[in-house]
């Protein structure tokens, strides 16, 4: 009998997707000029080594990332709006808290990123399903009720860095053209302005593959506004008021708003909702490679967010703004010059979260995100094809509230104990979990029975028929009597999903009837089982999540009404 241990293969009917060209000819002129644009921008690209050519890919029209083009678009996706946010974060924790929380955070996100990759792209149960996206990764285990989770949850995170990045548009734009904030309706005027010549364009494009060269020139302006801020920042004037540096740490150890930081931390470095789509740019992807782009990306990040919110809280301390270049002079040349360097990356990052809403809608609406970039499909009696519809009703959308909204902080910090809360690590560790739910059980009962032979380190190397023993031997235990560690640790609710998760994992791979062929002893490279480690990380994320969304969220509307 064939082992659960072996290759898995599923064995589905292929399709063949046609194109047909004689629909070329009815492009519109937008279209037909986003594709000689397209075209340029993947030669500069190639010539940077932003893009690749995957072995694997037959369409001509979909464009890959190198290693180093994903890292960049990643760290693009992850150093937006949130990053001028950090010394916001850190007025809010406190400065010594603050700096151990972006750590903790900044590993996490590391960690959760390739939790859900290897999982969806290398586990060896989903391996064949070909699973390419975050809300098909949780609907295995949890069916529609774990895909809509997700999907709220990224329309959440991605709706609110828009906004946010629109609303630091209008901040700075406005002062760096010369006029002051008090100017009637100037602000409002040139973010309209500004947004639909330069974000517009952009957004409407079909590929993020497309946006790697705008990326690299946003990640290259978010340095040099770090390093303003870093080298401009009052640091010696605040700290030498405040009674010293000693003083000054002892003063911000900790404070009781500390989860509304978290919030904002957390906003700042969420990228799991743009994950799949960077993954699924990246050229023939691998667990090396996927690694190496997260680790890059992670480390420039958190060194950016740390330095920028190390030097801005010491710079302004209790009276830093959610935007703190808010707190330099208006006239100054300086502050105008990290302003324009802020307002490029606002204008290149908009659009990644674009790509995210954009695929939400398409899975929602569509069910499959191809139906949104199918150009023969159109809208509004022919006059515009369903990306750029949907593209313009995102953009509307999010232009509003930043039109009538003046406070980035609040905007910050309740999408980020929300949406960064479930996607960034609810999310990953309740998809962890459920698909390997059979396997957390197993683990469970060997806990309670460590002498128990039959109880192996991984549970899917074990034969079909010591797999069957241990599964029997689990259900004859699960309603004997526990010891107290078993409730005080919560495995009651641990084991409660990981039931969900196995009950749903079995019966969405039975529905798809794929084959197991293969014996326990053969492996393939890149393939994924499950670990003891990985299983406690994945509860000690869905703890931490849950603990940063309610005490979050909690502590935002005290703020804000008390």
């Amino acid at each position: 009998m064939a082992s659960l241990g072996g290759d898995l293969l599923y064995h589905e009917p292929t399709e063949e997707k046609h194109r047909d060209n004689g629909t070329q000819s009815s492009l519109s002129v937008l279209q037909r000029v986003e594709t000689k644009e397209d075209a340029v921008n993947c030669d500069c690209n190639a010539a940077l080594g932003l893009n690749e050519i995957d072995e694997n890919e037959t369409d001509s029209c979909k464009k890959q990332s190198s290693v180093f083009g994903a890292s960049i678009n990643l760290v693009n996706s992850i150093v937006g709006a949130g990053i001028i946010g950090i010394p916001y974060a850190f007025r809010q924790t406190g400065l010594v808290s603050g700096v151990m929380l972006l750590g903790v955070v900044g590993y996490m996100t590391d960690k959760s990123l390739r939790l859900i990759l290897d999982v969806a792209y290398f586990h060896h149960r989903l391996k064949p399903q070909k699973v390419t996206n975050f809300e098909d990764l949780m609907s295995y285990p949890f069916g529609n009720s774990g895909s809509l989770f997700v999907l709220i949850n990224m329309l959440i995170l991605a709706y609110g860095a828009m906004v946010s990045y629109l609303l630091i548009i209008k901040d700075t734009v406005p002062n760096v053209l010369g006029f002051d904030s008090d100017d009637g309706y100037h602000r409002e005027v040139i973010l309209i302005a500004t947004s639909l010549i330069i974000i517009l364009p952009l957004a409407l494009r079909r590929d993020m593959a497309s946006l790697a060269f705008t990326s690299l020139i946003s990640v290259a302006a978010d340095i040099i506004l770090v390093f303003f801020v870093a080298f401009c920042s009052p640091v010696s004037e605040s700290i030498a008021s405040n009674g010293g540096l000693w003083n000054t740490l002892q003063k911000s150890v900790f404070k009781e708003t500390i989860f509304i930081g978290l919030g904002v931390l957390s906003l700042a470095m969420s990228c799991q909702h743009c994950a799949f789509i960077v993954g699924g740019s990246l050229a023939n992807i691998s667990q090396l490679r996927w690694a190496t782009v997260t680790f890059r990306s992670i480390g420039i990040a958190t060194s950016l967010s740390g330095l920028m919110g190390v030097s801005g809280y010491l710079g302004f301390q209790d009276e830093t703004e959610g935007d703190v270049l808010n707190n330099f002079e208006d006239d100054s040349v300086k502050a105008d010059t990290a302003r324009a360097l802020l307002a490029f990356t606002m204008f290149f990052t908009y659009p990644m979260e674009s790509f995210v809403m954009r695929h939400v809608i398409a899975r929602i609406v569509y069910q499959k995100e191809e139906d949104m970039n199918d150009e023969t499909h159109k809208l509004l009696g022919g006059l515009i094809i369903r990306r750029h519809f949907w593209t313009l009703v995102i953009y509307i959308l999010t232009l509003i509230p930043a039109l009538l909204v003046d406070d980035i902080g609040p905007v910050l910090s309740i999408t980020g104990s929300v949406g960064g809360s479930c996607v960034a690590y609810i999310g990953p560790g309740l998809a962890y979990l459920g698909v390997n739910g059979d396997a957390f059980l197993v683990w469970a009962q060997g806990l309670l029975l460590p002498n128990n032979e039959l109880v192996e380190k991984n549970y899917y190397r074990n034969s079909p028929k010591e797999q069957e023993d241990i599964t029997n031997d689990y259900d004859e235990n699960r309603w004997r009597c526990k010891p107290i560690w078993w409730y005080l640790l919560g495995f009651p609710v641990w084991c409660y999903i990981a039931s969900i998760g196995k009950a749903g994992m079995d019966h969405r791979l039975l529905q798809e009837q794929f084959t197991l062929i293969g014996d326990a002893t053969t492996e393939k490279i890149d393939t994924v089982y499950t670990n003891t480690r990985e299983l406690v990380m994945s509860i000690f994320f869905i703890l931490f999540g849950t603990t940063a969304l309610i005490i979050g969220v909690v502590s935002n509307i005290y703020v804000e009404f008390f």
